[in-house]
C-alpha cells in the first residue's frame, strides 16, 4: 500500500557539478526536493520505488549504476546501496533515474530497500496506472519517489519553444499534485503532455494508479519555470 510520495523534477541541472556556473539558479528547487525526502522517509516505507520517465520501460536493482559522463561531467551515482556491473550498459540508469540516485546519496537515504521502475513517456494512461496499482502492492508500505518535469514551452528560449498551452497545463498539473488529486492526475492528455515535452506525465499517471485506494493529502513545495521548463516538487502523505 502507498503511504507516501515525494514528486520531484529531474533535469540533470540539478547536479551543481553539471550545471556548474548555474548551480545557485535551482538551489530553492534542491531544497524542495531535499524537503519532500525527508517528508517521505518520514512515513517510514518498507520499500521505496523510484519512478522516472525513460525512452523505454524497465526496472532497477538496488545498486544499479548511474553516470553523468555524456553531460561532460566525471560522476558516476548508483540508486542506493550495493553495485551492479558497471561495464554493462543496458543496466545503467536512465537520466531521470540516475538524478533520483543523486537526491537520494544527497539525503543519505538509508534503510530502506529500494528499486527503480523506468517508465516509457509513449505508454497510455490505462498502462500507467495499472503498473501503479502494482507497484502499490510490493510491500505493506510503498514510498514513492517520482521524477518528471512539466512542460519544456514555456518560455521563447524554452527547449520546446513558447506554446501558448503550456502555463495553463503546468498550472493544472501543480494543482493536481499540490492536492492529491488522483483522478486528475489519471485523467492528463498524453498527447498535449507529448506536444508540450512534459516528461513526467507517465510517472504521475503511475502515481495515481498507485493512490487509488487510498486517503493521501497534498503539498505543493516548488512551482518554478526556470529554462522555460516547468519543475514541480510535491509531497503526498497521511
Amino acid at each position: 500500500m502507498l503511504v507516501a510520495a515525494a514528486v520531484c523534477p529531474c533535469p540533470p541541472l540539478l547536479v551543481p557539478e553539471v550545471a556548474a556556473g548555474a548551480a545557485p539558479e535551482l538551489d530553492s528547487a534542491r531544497a524542495a526536493c531535499a524537503d519532500a525526502l525527508g517528508v517521505l522517509a518520514a512515513a517510514r516505507p518498507d520499500r521505496l520505488v523510484v519512478v522516472g520517465p525513460a525512452e523505454l520501460s524497465g526496472s532497477y536493482p538496488e545498486g544499479a549504476y548511474g553516470s553523468f559522463r555524456g553531460f561532460g561531467v566525471d560522476l558516476d551515482v548508483h540508486l542506493g546501496h550495493g553495485r551492479t556491473d558497471v561495464a554493462d550498459p543496458d543496466s545503467e540508469l536512465p537520466t531521470s533515474l540516475a538524478v533520483a540516485a543523486w537526491l537520494l546519496a544527497r539525503a543519505d537515504w538509508s534503510g530502506t530497500p529500494i528499486e527503480g521502475l523506468a517508465v516509457a513517456e509513449a505508454l497510455t494512461a490505462e498502462r500507467c496506472t495499472h503498473m501503479g496499482r502494482g507497484v502499490a502492492e510490493k510491500a505493506d508500505r510503498v514510498g514513492l519517489l517520482v521524477m518528471g518535469d512539466a512542460s519544456a514551452c514555456r518560455t521563447l528560449k524554452a527547449p520546446g519553444y513558447l506554446d501558448e498551452r503550456a502555463e495553463g497545463f503546468d498550472a493544472e498539473i501543480a494543482r493536481a499534485l499540490g492536492t492529491a488529486d488522483v483522478a486528475a492526475l489519471a485523467a492528463l492528455d498524453a498527447r498535449l503532455a507529448h506536444e508540450l515535452k512534459a516528461s513526467g506525465r507517465a510517472p504521475w499517471q503511475v502515481l495515481a494508479g498507485a493512490a487509488e485506494d487510498v486517503e493521501l493529502g497534498g503539498a505543493l513545495l516548488y512551482d518554478d519555470a526556470p529554462y522555460g521548463v516547468g519543475y514541480l516538487v510535491a509531497v503526498w502523505s497521511s
